[in-house]
């Protein structure tokens, strides 16, 4: 992804922009409330432009705030789309466990049938030694551990980010070094199984890397382009029109620019554009990890399937059974200390099968059953069961590394604070 200077958004000139929909059943009074405390980032210059999303019990809210980007007049609107990044990954588990119901794949089943390149695989001795050793794994990797990021594969800079494995990782282009892996599937996966592994099977936690190869398996199981399975399985059913896995030329104008702060000199830079950007073409590969662009409506449609135990309008797309599965914490104490990620996230979450849990209530907007994920580029997606609430934040601004943006926790506190029954 190429980065480009920008100047200042704190000097352009702020467009009043608002666009709100829904109905009256939420308290004019702290509908404003909310609205206030995300157009803050618009003044401030953090964000171009917001659209936030808030479904509670058949009632809906819909805010778009400021504009396409820094440099443009043309307001969010309601309809805009999104890079969905890391919120790709929830998707992609409900896809995994429809060929579980299909009795195509089993969760303790080993994986190599599908995917060889990932047979007899070597486990590094320690995180930071050297590739070449390791020792044998223990067993097989399961769809099981697949799910639950335990596969051994995933983002090692969180524990050790120096090592010769994400080195290793960097040169071979695998993500997260890249957003999207440039190549095919086929190549994914021959890069990937060419590196050992960071940790023994079932272990501990890594981020990321599993999706991916989640995505891969799907394609093989299913005999179909990962796009197409998603397409068919999900988004027709749940009529999620604007959800895929690259932006049609008729609708790149509802697509922003995406920003971030650069790592090194921390200033502000152009990450992705509209048009020519990293969404503006069909993907060589179509990453279950982090590929998918999307819509707030789009998005609180598949929330509302898994707050309805995984149905929508009367259709059944998921079981209640594997909805309840997916939404349990599945990681143990152990493995929870043994994988750093954000500074105290295992303090009140866990991980269930491709998504996070919320395990203990700590703040307005952690609650206990709570369920989802956000995206690198500042997005944030979560269900709560019990109170049905569906909520969605899009911007895209890439916040600082190892930090959730101050917008997620205020967006999530407006949220809740909506609830008045």
């Amino acid at each position: 992804m190429q980065e480009h200077k920008l100047h200042s958004p704190k000097n352009r000139k702020i467009l009043k922009h608002t666009q709100v929909s829904g109905d009256s059943s939420f308290s004019p009074v702290r509908l404003d409330r909310m609205h206030s405390a995300m157009q803050r980032y618009i003044y401030s210059g953090w964000a171009s432009g917001i659209v936030t999303l808030v479904h509670h019990r058949g009632h809906e809210h819909v805010d778009a705030i400021g504009t396409m980007a820094f440099n443009s007049d043309v307001p969010m609107q309601r309809d805009t789309i999104f890079r969905l990044a890391s919120m790709t990954k929830p998707i992609t588990a409900v896809a995994t466990m429809m060929l579980v119901e299909e009795c195509r794949l089993r969760l303790d089943d080993p994986v190599d049938e599908w995917l060889p390149e990932l047979k007899d695989r070597k486990v590094l001795r320690t995180i930071d030694s050297q590739l070449d050793d390791t020792i044998p794994s223990n067993r097989p990797i399961t769809l099981r551990d697949l799910l639950t990021f335990r596969s051994g594969y995933g983002e090692v800079a969180f524990t050790s980010p120096t090592c010769p494995l994400q080195k290793a990782m960097t040169e071979a282009r695998l993500p997260l070094t890249e957003w999207i892996f440039p190549g095919t599937p086929d190549e994914f996966m021959k890069r990937l199984g060419n590196l050992p592994l960071a940790s023994q099977p079932g272990e501990r936690w890594l981020y990321h890397m599993s999706a991916e190869i989640l995505g891969v398996l799907i394609s093989r199981v299913s005999g179909q382009s990962l796009g197409q399975f998603l397409c068919e399985r999900i988004f027709e059913p749940l009529g999620m029109k604007d959800t895929g896995f690259f932006v049609p030329e008729a609708k790149i104008d509802r697509l922003p620019t995406c920003y971030g702060t650069d790592l090194f000199t921390k200033e502000l830079v152009v990450l992705d554009e509209a048009r020519g950007g990293q969404v503006a073409q069909p993907p060589l590969f179509e990453a279950g990890a982090g590929g998918l662009v999307s819509t707030v409506d789009d998005m609180a449609a598949f929330g509302l399937m898994m707050v309805h135990k995984g149905t929508y309008n009367g259709e059944r797309i998921l079981s209640r059974p594997s909805i309840e599965l997916m939404t349990m914490d599945h990681l143990t104490a152990e493995q929870k200390a043994a994988s750093p990620f954000f500074e105290n996230f295992w303090d009140t979450r866990g991980w269930g099968l491709g998504l996070g849990v919320t395990t203990k209530n700590t703040d307005l907007g952690e609650v206990t059953g709570r369920f989802g994920w956000d995206g690198a580029f500042g997005t944030s997606w979560y269900v709560d069961p019990k109170e049905q609430l569906v909520g969605v934040l899009m911007i895209q601004r890439r916040p600082d590394f190892l930090k959730l943006p101050a917008i997620t926790h205020d967006f999530w506190a407006s949220a809740y604070q909506l609830i008045d029954n």
